[in-house]
This record gives C-alpha cells, sequence and structure tokens, in this order.
C-alpha cells in the first residue's frame, strides 16, 4: 500500500507522562542519556517544558526550570520543543498581568521553546490573545488547544456539542493558529466521538488537527486509531513505560498497528524498544509516586462520572481532613449540580479544583453557605466567560461584600491586572540576578524565593 499521508507522532515522555504518573517528579539528568536518540526517532516534535513542570522543578528538583530546554536543546538539535502553556494562567494557577506573560513568553522562546500549545480552561480565548501577540512576534508554531468537555456520556447535549468544538476551531484559526489541537485532559473522548470531531474539524479548518488525549479511561488507543482513520496530522504518544494509567497510549503498538497502511509513520520499532528498556532502567527511582491503590490501569470510575483522577484525589483528601470520607458519593451527585451552577466549565485546571472545592463544601456545609475565594473570582470574571450563564442567585450570593465589588466584569481579565513585573523586583531585591529568576518569584513567591536562597547559596 502506498504511504500516501503518514501520521505524525508527538512525544511526551519527558513532560506529559511523567506528569501524570510520578508527580512530574522526573529529572533532567535522567533524560540526557536517550535524548541523541529521542531525536533520531523522527518525531513531528518532543513536549519537554510546561504544564507543572516548571512548578515541581523549582519546588521539589531543586532545579532551575529555565535550565531545562537548554540543556536538553545540546542534545536534541532536529526534532522541534513543544511547551504547554496555561494562557494567561501561564505555568501557575491564577491570571498573571500582561508584563508577565509577555516576558514569560519571550524567555521561553529564547531557551528553545519552538510550539506553544496554548489552552485556557474556560476555553475563553480572550485569554490566549497576549500569548499569542509573543508567540507570533518570534516567529514562533501557536498551536490552539480546545479543552475537550462533555455533560452527558457522548459529545452533544446543550453546551458540548459538535459546533461548539467547531466554532472554537475557526476563531482559533482566525486568531492565527498554525494547529488545533483537541485537548482531552481527562481521557473522557470516545472512539466513535473521536471520529466524528477530527473528520467534521478537517472538513471546517485549514490547518493540521492534533489529537491528545490521556489513557485513564482505557479508551485513548482506540480513539487514536479512529482519528487516525478521520484524517488526524499529529497525535500525542509516550515511550510504553512511562504510557498508560492516567498516562497516554503508548506509541509502540500504533507503529506496528499502522505498519503497511497509508498513515505508516515508518518509525523504527527496533529504535523504540531500547529507549524502552533504558526508560525501565531508571524507572525504579520513580516507582513509589506511582499510583498501586488499585490492581487496574483503567480508572472505569471515569467512564461513568467524568471526574478526572487528579480532581478525585483532592476529593478525597478533602473529606479524609473533615472525617467525612463516607459522604464521597454525595459530593459526586453534588458536582455535576455545582458544576452547571458555576457555568459549566470543563474540569481541567484549575477549574476542575474550584468546582471540586466547592461541591465538597456544598455537601458538608449547605449549599454555598461557604464559598471559596476561587468562586468567588469565578463569579467576577476574573477567569473569563464561562461556557453557560452562571446561575444569577449563585452569583449574587458569591460577590455579596467581594473585595473587587458586586458588579461582574465582562472584558478581558487580563486588562483588569495591574503590571507586577516593577513590584517583584522591589521585594525581591538583591535576590534576583537576572529577568529568569524575576518571572521564578513573579510567578512563584514563595516557593520561587525559597528556591532562589538555594540556588545562590549554592554557588
Amino acid at each position: 500500500m502506498e504511504n500516501s499521508n503518514p501520521v505524525k507522532f508527538m512525544d511526551v515522555t519527558f513532560r506529559d507522562s511523567h506528569q501524570s504518573l510520578f508527580a512530574t517528579r522526573m529529572r533532567t539528568e535522567d533524560m540526557i542519556p536517550i535524548a541523541e536518540q529521542m531525536d533520531n526517532v523522527g518525531f513531528w516534535a518532543m513536549e519537554v517544558w510546561g504544564g507543572a513542570t516548571f512548578d515541581t522543578m523549582h519546588r521539589f528538583l531543586r532545579e532551575d526550570p529555565w535550565d531545562r530546554p537548554r540543556i536538553l536543546k545540546k542534545y536534541i538539535k532536529k526534532t522541534p520543543f513543544s511547551m504547554l502553556l496555561r494562557g494567561q494562567n501561564l505555568v501557575g494557577y491564577r491570571h498573571y498581568a500582561d508584563d508577565v506573560v509577555r516576558a514569560f513568553v519571550e524567555k521561553a522562546c529564547e531557551v528553545g521553546i519552538d510550539i506553544f500549545r496554548v489552552f485556557d480552561a474556560l476555553n475563553d480565548l480572550r485569554n490566549f490573545t497576549t500569548c499569542v501577540e509573543v508567540i507570533k512576534k518570534n516567529g514562533k508554531h501557536f498551536q490552539g488547544a480546545i479543552c475537550f468537555s462533555l455533560t452527558e456520556r457522548k459529545m452533544g447535549g446543550p453546551v458540548f456539542n459538535l459546533q461548539y468544538y467547531l466554532d472554537k476551531a475557526k476563531a482559533l484559526e482566525d486568531m492565527g493558529a498554525d494547529t488545533i489541537c483537541i485537548k482531552d485532559m481527562a481521557g473522557i473522548i470516545s472512539p466513535y466521538d473521536a471520529y466524528e470531531l477530527v473528520k467534521a474539524l478537517k472538513e471546517t479548518v485549514h490547518v493540521p488537527i492534533h489529537l491528545h488525549t490521556h489513557y485513564t479511561s482505557g479508551m485513548a488507543s482506540m480513539c487514536c486509531i479512529k482519528a487516525i482513520d478521520a484524517g488526524v496530522d499529529i497525535v500525542d504518544t509516550s515511550l510504553a513505560p512511562f504510557a498508560l494509567r492516567t498516562s497516554h497510549p503508548a506509541i509502540e503498538p500504533l507503529v506496528v498497528t499502522l505498519d503497511g497502511t497509508p498513515r505508516d509513520p515508518k518509525l523504527d520499532l527496533d529504535t523504540l524498544l531500547k529507549l524502552d528498556e533504558y526508560l525501565e532502567s531508571i524507572a525504579p527511582k520513580y516507582a513509589n509516586l506511582c499510583d498501586t491503590t488499585k490492581i487496574s490501569v483503567i480508572d472505569t470510575g471515569v467512564l461513568k462520572h467524568q471526574i478526572p483522577g487528579g480532581m478525585i484525589s483532592n476529593l478525597v483528601n478533602q473529606l479524609k481532613e473533615a472525617n467525612a470520607l463516607d459522604r464521597l458519593n454525595e459530593v459526586y451527585a453534588e458536582l455535576p449540580q455545582t458544576r452547571k451552577d458555576l457555568g459549566t466549565p470543563p474540569l481541567v485546571t484549575p477549574t476542575s479544583q474550584i468546582v471540586g472545592v466547592q461541591a465538597v463544601l456544598n455537601v458538608l456545609f449547605g449549599r454555598y453557605k461557604m464559598v471559596t475565594n476561587q468562586v468567588k473570582d469565578l463569579c467576577f470574571g476574573l477567569y473569563g466567560r464561562t461556557p453557560t450563564e452562571i446561575d444569577p442567585e449563585v452569583r449574587a450570593k458569591a460577590l455579596k461584600g467581594y473585595k473587587r465589588g458586586e458588579t461582574p466584569i465582562t472584558g478581558r481579565p487580563g486588562d483588569y491586572l495591574e503590571p507586577e513585573l516593577d513590584k517583584v523586583k522591589q521585594e525581591c531585591g538583591d535576590l534576583i540576578k537576572n529577568e529568569e529568576d524575576l518571572l521564578i518569584c513573579a510567578l512563584y513567591p514563595t516557593t520561587g524565593k525559597e528556591f532562589l536562597k538555594i540556588k545562590y547559596e549554592k554557588e
């Protein structure tokens, strides 16, 4: 069969895989021994940075986050580097002012990031604008990501239906997206939905389509095959030792599956198997971080309740602390209602935690008797526009006596934030030796300062 349209693979072993399985703890020193071989596989790109890496590296690994892409670039010279960027949240947990966003993206371009996968937890594309401006100005690749979400078992219903995704994709293309990514962080897209969505996207926009999904529910590899049949251009995979569970589909079975088909990527299986051997040799360092509470590799619960794994562990911890673990089922029942009250956000960082924590409080103390600051911020419009309207009664309760006022904003959240960098400079003084240090402190005021003290005392 003629190899007419080979599918491309982006490898996520050095970022999302260990973030999903081992709490983002993989060290740069463990990446270096296979970096050159990874460069020779023929990946479309490698995701090496972003997401939680920035936080974990400075906080737990005591590594300077800015060094990782720079170090890896010495070994990986052909394959482009990709990072995950949470729009105006960057790699932190709140919206940062435009001056921080601009400086961060400039610096990321400088240290070696080629492809920026930008997403927003609410799919509010106004939270992309500042990032995209800088990405484009530097001549880098802007990948616009749409968080895949559901309110029902399958794609459809009044909110997250096919048209919702097609409209977002068209808007991203108009913003100048070089590729469009369906970002299914909870592993809830099902194979036939993946087929229908990719097929419709290919007919609607002209840029390449990229599928990112997690193995959590057990559907991911089937989704990749159906998406490939529908004409998807790029899929995210991991090397097998760091694949499956809450991580990603493994590349090796897909390479064999596609062998001899028109979409055959013609990647060398032997090379991949050698890389697997190496990962197996370092895996014992990280194995203790792997969740071994269940024998099942997939979370069958997510097929029913569609709650991402990380969100569940947080709910369980919250209930444990309140001595109320027996009320977990009440929380599961409350979640969809709280989510609807708060404007049906996709369940991804940080909205998954905002909805989850509030649902627990609603069960423990009565509905909206206690409201978190994050829910107040969400109701005020500081995260952006929610997919559906926030319940007016809930909004009024949340904003009663709120520090910024009781009338929500409707504009782009970044327009309401004062510049931050000069203030951080003053606060941190001599601790900051360069712009990279400044950005670490701007993103993580407390742990950032602690890290810099350690960094320079060592020297």
